[in-house]
């Protein structure tokens, strides 16, 4: 039977980045990874998956919580070096 941990793992995103998007979106962990699977795969998807964890950074950053945004921003830089195709084509 899948259990949660088996759909978190089987996406190309890491926990630091689906919970990032679960944060965004104010969704569970479980559809946060569905949808930014998804996203990874669709046109502009990776650039929007970027937008969202920058997003979570300045909300963090805005709330006086350092130790959230360095979380978040770890989990962009891996984001970013795990997938280059996120930074061509923003702007």
């Amino acid at each position: 039977m899948i259990n949660e941990n088996d759909i978190l793992d089987m996406t190309c995103l890491t926990r630091a980045q689906i919970a990032a998007i679960a944060e965004h979106e104010h969704i569970s962990p479980v559809s946060a990874a569905e949808m930014g699977e998804y996203m990874m795969h669709i046109h502009h998807g990776p650039q929007r998956v970027q937008r969202m964890i920058c997003d979570d950074i300045a909300q963090a950053l805005h709330a006086d919580d350092l130790s959230k945004a360095r979380g978040l921003y770890a989990a962009l830089k891996q984001f970013l070096a795990d997938h280059p195709e996120a930074l061509r084509g923003n702007g």
